[in-house]
């Protein structure tokens, strides 16, 4: 009997500021991942400006897409099928990548499949674990989202917490722009704070009523805007190492307490986290730290899988192609793209 050949499929990843592609094989298997990072042009403005970051999407898009193809060695037509992200994220970025992957689906007569980039980032798991397997719970921490979300199986979610107001990642980017350390924000907090003490300064932790697995950090970003405001105004000197150790404690014990609050409540013993802020080494060793303890497995990807990536999408849209899901040459791009839609 012949052996069954893998399914690769070509992913294309373009919803904020990165412009990458893989090609990835069964979901878990990644035979390139080039990845085209705009950090250094948004630095300029402090954040990610729309208009430029959809501009360098076309400037990049195609030469990352053969950089992909050729480094894994396959040709567009050894491909089973396009994955693309169409959303959530920014409309002019995602436009981008589903307009190309439309028109590569089109010309090369291949399956059309749209992702959807949380369940991406939730699927990098799968690639950094080859032993994970649903169901089992993750938090998706980025710049804008925050979630708790339980992976009942492939595909098939339930969100249990949600941030009520900014997202963590976004709550890093707004304490590092106001004491000083500019974008992007999560990694000069993470390192910053290696020279502070996380209990100098006492920051709120929130919690809402009725809804114990929720996030909310515009408390804890306005309570560090006022601590430093305070601090001027009575002309006394501050230190930014502690501000960011502290803010960081808070942010990252907030965090832990609410995945382990669910893991507990659901009766589930694997934990992962994703996202952008899953890069966070507090954030990290916490979790580990917090899953050891109670006896849970944890899982988390590597860096690069954590930051928006291509191979992330292409472990998703293997998941989806696999289950049958097909999309047209109609599918668009849905900046406000709900989990589970």
């Amino acid at each position: 009997m012949l052996e069954k050949e893998k399914v690769t499929v070509l992913a294309i990843e373009s919803s904020c500021d990165e412009t990458a592609a893989a090609v990835v094989s069964e979901g878990r298997e990644v035979l390139s991942n080039v990845i085209s990072s705009q950090i250094d042009i948004h630095k300029l403005y402090g954040g990610v400006v729309p208009e430029i970051a959809s501009r360098k999407h076309i400037e990049k898009i195609n030469q990352v897409i053969e950089a992909a193809l050729i480094e894994s060695g396959k040709t567009l037509e050894e491909i089973d099928a396009v994955c693309v992200t169409y959303g959530p994220g920014l409309v002019g970025a995602l436009l981008v990548g589903v307009g190309t992957a439309k028109a590569l689906s089109y010309a090369a007569h291949k399956p059309l499949v749209g992702v959807h980039h949380i369940e991406g980032h939730i699927s990098a798991n799968y690639i950094a674990n080859p032993d994970l397997e649903p169901p089992f719970l993750c938090l998706v921490a980025s710049g804008g989202h925050s979630h708790l979300v339980l992976v009942k199986d492939y595909g098939d979610y339930a969100i249990l917490g949600r941030t009520r107001d900014d997202a963590a990642g976004e709550a890093f980017d707004k304490v590092a722009r106001a004491i000083g350390l500019g974008y992007p924000g999560g990694p000069k907090i993470d390192k910053l704070s290696r020279e502070g003490n996380p209990e100098a300064i006492v920051f709120p932790k929130a919690s809402i009523d009725g809804a114990p697995y929720d996030f909310s950090f515009s408390g804890v970003k306005s309570a560090v805007l006022n601590y430093i405001n305070g601090c001027k105004m009575k002309q006394q000197p501050y230190s930014q190492a502690d501000i960011a150790a502290s803010f960081q404690k808070a942010v990252v014990d907030v965090l832990v307490e609410h995945t382990m609050l669910a893991a507990k409540d659901y009766k589930i013993h694997q934990i992962a986290i994703a996202g952008g802020v899953a890069c966070n080494s507090n954030l990290r060793a916490g979790m580990e730290k917090a899953c050891e303890k109670r006896g849970y497995s944890f899982y988390m990807p590597t860096p690069v899988l954590c930051t928006d990536n291509a191979a992330m999408i292409g472990a998703a849209g293997y998941y989806e192609y696999i289950k049958g899901v097909r999309h047209g040459l109609d599918l668009n791009a849905v900046p406000g793209l709900k989990l589970g839609e």
